[in-house]
């Protein structure tokens, strides 16, 4: 009883000492051969056929979940040596793999509209932009803008303000030539012209606009102009209101000479009165009756006829011109002091007459304009270009090869896609020669855009085409592949009325056509002999 009790105990013993505890990391770790070899070592004096037996059992017993994962694997290396026996890769189908069954290749007969275009690319934007500069030379100080800044976008026309510049406008008329002087009364030249010509065109008259001179016809028109931009005209120079005012009083003081040299020359000029007249006949007779007397008296009448030689020749002297030569002198002298004080004084008003500045008008072609871009900002000084403008029509520009300048021709219409998808319409505007064999410029002139398709394209590249052909409704087409010379050299096309994949023992029949326009690979075709319709298979190749 004391042995089996012993016994017992060893048993229990090298059982402990063959299942470690699982706590201990390093047992947990061992693999199964390990665990088994270190068993048999430990154990090969002592044990019995009974406890290996035992000490397996435990083995097996507490190492459960690695026989699972040795069995998982072969398990899965097993199907896969079998699956393997069975798949093949792509590779080794196609190579092992015979020649497709020869077809024929076909296409079906379209029917629709066909048309020849030649496409191109092409810039959307405004005409003729260019960059302002104000002129302001006649400025003593620093010019700033005060005012009336233009948002881009924004339109400038006839009379339109450009900007405001120390509190005076700048404002826009038609013509060619930039302001380069002041305009005033007395200028001539080419600029006066283009003012006169300009102020006509806003409807302000200006006398004779032919004349190449500033007159003072001009020059009331100028005032008119200012008139109607809202501003009044230009101050006058320093000291011309002044001259005025000093000339009006010559011309009224040599006005007054005048006449006081002429009321000399009258009363100088005038002849005897009739109490003279009629006293000098008197005394004449007075003398003739006392010598009379003094003769019948026997007395010497020699001093009355002396006294009657006087008073005759008193008498003539009345009858006789006066001399005024003096008084009209003065009144010859009178006059020219007048004229010299009228003239004085037209040239003091002309300097009071309005006047154009050549910082204060803008003279732009083609209006209206539209702004691009503003450079200035209200309060700072103006330097360099003020704004960009363009012309307020649109353009669609682009270039051609020579090969396709010579399909097209001005007035021809094209289209060109917006950024919706929806096609717009152009007009050839115009086809300048290329210089040195380079590619030709087209300019295209598109119908009217709503300004938020504008604001879209504007400054984009589009692809525009341009149709040089196109047939009348819609026609029977194929490809050229399809088309055959037939043995008196017309042209015939090949359809297939069987299987195409029969190649050529497939059914076909061949059908005479007559070719027309030509587009994207394409042709119209017309049957001659024989039947062609929608959607039957040409045959392309095989």
């Amino acid at each position: 009883m004391e042995g089996r009790e012993k016994g017992g105990g060893d048993e229990q013993d090298r059982e402990t000492e063959l299942v470690p505890a699982t706590s201990d990391a390093a047992s947990t770790d061992a693999t199964f051969d390990e665990v088994v070899e270190q068993t048999a070592v430990e154990e090969a004096p002592a044990e019995s056929t009974q406890g290996r037996a035992a000490g397996w059992g435990r083995v097996i017993r507490g190492n459960k979940g690695l026989w699972i994962t040795a069995a998982v694997a072969v398990v899965a290396l097993a199907g896969g040596l079998a699956l393997g026996r069975f798949v093949i890769s792509p590779l080794d189908a196609a190579a092992g793999a015979g020649a497709p069954e020869p077809g024929l290749v076909t296409v079906p007969v379209e029917f629709g509209a066909l048309s020849n275009d030649v496409t191109l690319r092409g810039d959307v934007g405004y005409t003729d932009a260019v960059e302002l500069k104000i002129d302001t030379s006649s400025f003593t100080g620093a010019a700033i803008v005060t005012g009336q800044v233009p948002e881009a976008g924004a339109e400038l026309d006839s009379l339109s303000i450009a900007l405001e510049v120390t509190g005076r406008p700048v404002i826009v008329l038609p013509g060619e030539l930039p302001a380069y002087r002041t305009l005033r009364v007395g200028v001539s030249g080419p600029d006066v012209i283009q003012l006169k010509e300009a102020l006509t065109a806003v409807g302000i008259g200006v006398g004779d606009v032919a004349s190449d001179v500033f007159d003072e016809a001009t020059a009331l028109a100028v005032g008119e102009l200012y008139n109607q931009a809202g501003y009044p005209a230009p101050e006058p120079e320093e000291g011309v209101a002044e001259a005025v005012i000093a000339a009006e009083e010559g011309v009224r003081m040599a006005e007054q000479s005048l006449a006081d040299a002429r009321k000399a020359l009258a009363t100088a000029g005038q002849g005897p009165s009739d109490i003279e007249i009629r006293e000098a006949d008197n005394q004449i007779a007075s003398l003739h009756r006392q010598i009379a007397a003094a003769e019948g008296a026997g007395e010497d009448a020699s001093d009355l006829r002396d006294q009657l030689a006087v008073a005759e020749l008193q008498r003539q002297a009345l009858d006789a011109p006066r001399d005024t030569s003096a008084e009209q002198a003065m009144v010859d002298s009178a006059i020219a002091g007048v004229e010299t004080a009228n003239a004085s004084l037209a040239e003091a008003r002309e300097s009071a007459l309005p006047f154009l500045p050549a910082s204060e008008v803008l003279y732009l072609q083609e209006l209206p304009r539209r702004v691009d871009a503003v450079n200035v900002e209200r309060g700072a000084a103006l330097e360099g270009a003020a704004m960009t403008v363009s012309g307020a029509s649109v353009e669609l520009t682009g270039t051609a090869a020579a090969a396709d300048v010579e399909l097209l021709e001005v007035g021809a219409e094209a289209t060109f896609e917006l950024p919706d998808g929806a096609e717009h319409r152009a007009v050839i505007a115009a086809i300048e020669p290329a210089e040195d064999g380079g590619r030709t410029k087209i300019s295209f002139e598109p119908d009217p855009l709503t300004p938020e398709q504008m604001e879209q394209v504007q400054g984009t590249n589009v692809r525009i085409n341009v149709p040089v052909g196109a047939t009348e409704g819609e026609v029977l087409s194929v490809p050229y592949a399809a088309l055959t010379a037939g043995p008196g050299g017309d042209s015939r096309v090949e359809v297939v009325t069987g299987d195409p994949r029969d190649g050529e023992s497939a059914e076909t029949r061949l059908v005479t056509v007559e070719t027309g326009l030509a587009a994207g690979g394409y042709v119209e075709v017309t049957p001659v002999e024989g039947e062609l319709e929608e959607g039957d298979l040409v045959v392309v190749g095989s």
